[in-house]
Protein backbone atom coordinates (compact mmCIF):
# COMPACT_ATOMS: atom_id res chain seq x y z
CA UNK A 1 0.00 0.00 0.00
CA UNK A 2 1.31 3.41 -0.64
CA UNK A 3 0.42 7.01 0.73
CA UNK A 4 -2.14 7.99 -2.13
CA UNK A 5 -3.59 4.42 -1.18
CA UNK A 6 -3.95 5.04 2.51
CA UNK A 7 -5.14 8.83 1.56
CA UNK A 8 -7.64 7.15 -0.74
CA UNK A 9 -9.22 4.45 2.23
CA UNK A 10 -9.22 7.54 4.25
CA UNK A 11 -11.09 9.64 2.34
CA UNK A 12 -13.78 6.47 1.18
CA UNK A 13 -14.00 5.75 4.90
CA UNK A 14 -14.81 9.49 5.82
CA UNK A 15 -17.24 9.82 2.88
CA UNK A 16 -19.62 6.59 3.76
CA UNK A 17 -19.94 8.82 7.20
CA UNK A 18 -20.62 12.19 6.52
CA UNK A 19 -17.41 13.19 7.88
CA UNK A 20 -16.21 15.56 5.67
CA UNK A 21 -17.94 18.88 6.84
CA UNK A 22 -15.43 18.11 10.34
CA UNK A 23 -12.13 17.08 8.62
CA UNK A 24 -11.22 20.45 8.24
CA UNK A 25 -7.61 20.97 8.83
CA UNK A 26 -8.02 23.07 11.94
CA UNK A 27 -10.38 19.93 13.52
CA UNK A 28 -7.45 17.14 11.71
CA UNK A 29 -4.52 19.22 13.29
CA UNK A 30 -6.04 19.58 17.19
CA UNK A 31 -6.94 15.59 16.54
CA UNK A 32 -3.48 15.01 15.34
CA UNK A 33 -1.77 16.97 18.37
CA UNK A 34 -3.86 15.16 20.78
CA UNK A 35 -3.28 11.32 19.38
CA UNK A 36 0.75 12.77 19.38
CA UNK A 37 0.05 13.82 23.04
CA UNK A 38 -1.26 9.72 23.69
CA UNK A 39 1.69 8.50 22.38
CA UNK A 40 4.26 11.34 24.51
CA UNK A 41 2.48 9.50 27.27
CA UNK A 42 3.46 6.34 26.68
CA UNK A 43 6.86 7.21 27.20
CA UNK A 44 7.06 10.26 28.89
CA UNK A 45 8.38 8.62 32.53
CA UNK A 46 10.09 6.08 30.95
CA UNK A 47 14.35 6.16 31.34
CA UNK A 48 15.85 6.12 28.09
CA UNK A 49 16.72 2.29 28.43
CA UNK A 50 12.98 1.60 29.24
CA UNK A 51 11.91 3.30 26.34
CA UNK A 52 14.59 1.43 24.09
CA UNK A 53 13.42 -1.56 25.29
CA UNK A 54 9.35 -0.52 25.31
CA UNK A 55 8.22 -2.91 22.26
CA UNK A 56 9.71 -5.64 24.69
CA UNK A 57 6.14 -5.39 27.04
CA UNK A 58 3.14 -6.76 25.00
CA UNK A 59 0.78 -4.07 26.00
CA UNK A 60 2.85 -1.24 26.00
CA UNK A 61 4.20 -2.55 22.07
CA UNK A 62 0.12 -2.54 20.77
CA UNK A 63 -0.03 0.50 22.96
CA UNK A 64 2.35 2.34 20.97
CA UNK A 65 1.41 0.63 17.81
CA UNK A 66 -2.26 1.97 18.18
CA UNK A 67 -0.94 5.62 18.70
CA UNK A 68 1.71 5.71 15.96
CA UNK A 69 -1.26 4.16 13.35
CA UNK A 70 -3.49 7.52 14.98
CA UNK A 71 -0.65 9.83 13.95
CA UNK A 72 -0.04 8.63 10.71
CA UNK A 73 -3.70 8.36 9.77
CA UNK A 74 -4.17 12.11 11.30
CA UNK A 75 -1.34 13.12 9.26
CA UNK A 76 -2.35 11.26 6.12
CA UNK A 77 -5.88 12.31 6.15
CA UNK A 78 -4.58 16.06 6.85
CA UNK A 79 -2.02 16.38 3.82
CA UNK A 80 -5.18 14.77 2.03
CA UNK A 81 -7.36 17.16 2.42
CA UNK A 82 -4.61 20.21 2.59
CA UNK A 83 -3.77 18.65 -1.63
CA UNK A 84 -0.04 17.71 0.23
CA UNK A 85 2.49 15.30 -1.36
CA UNK A 86 3.44 14.33 2.17
CA UNK A 87 6.25 11.85 0.11
CA UNK A 88 7.33 15.36 -1.56
CA UNK A 89 7.15 17.18 1.46
CA UNK A 90 9.47 15.18 3.46
CA UNK A 91 12.15 15.05 0.68
CA UNK A 92 12.16 18.11 -0.02
CA UNK A 93 12.59 18.84 3.87
CA UNK A 94 15.55 16.03 3.83
CA UNK A 95 17.15 18.35 1.25
CA UNK A 96 17.25 21.30 3.03
CA UNK A 97 17.86 19.78 6.33
CA UNK A 98 21.01 18.03 4.25
CA UNK A 99 22.40 21.87 3.25
CA UNK A 100 21.71 23.16 6.94
CA UNK A 101 23.26 20.22 8.80
CA UNK A 102 26.40 18.99 6.38
CA UNK A 103 27.46 15.38 6.40
CA UNK A 104 30.28 14.87 9.44
CA UNK A 105 31.89 12.37 7.40
CA UNK A 106 31.64 9.25 9.82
Amino acid sequence: MTLDDLAQRLRDFADARDWQPYHTPKNLVMALSGEVGELTALFQWLTPEESAAALADPELKANVLDELADVLLYLTRLADVLGIDLLEAANAKIDRNELRFPATGR
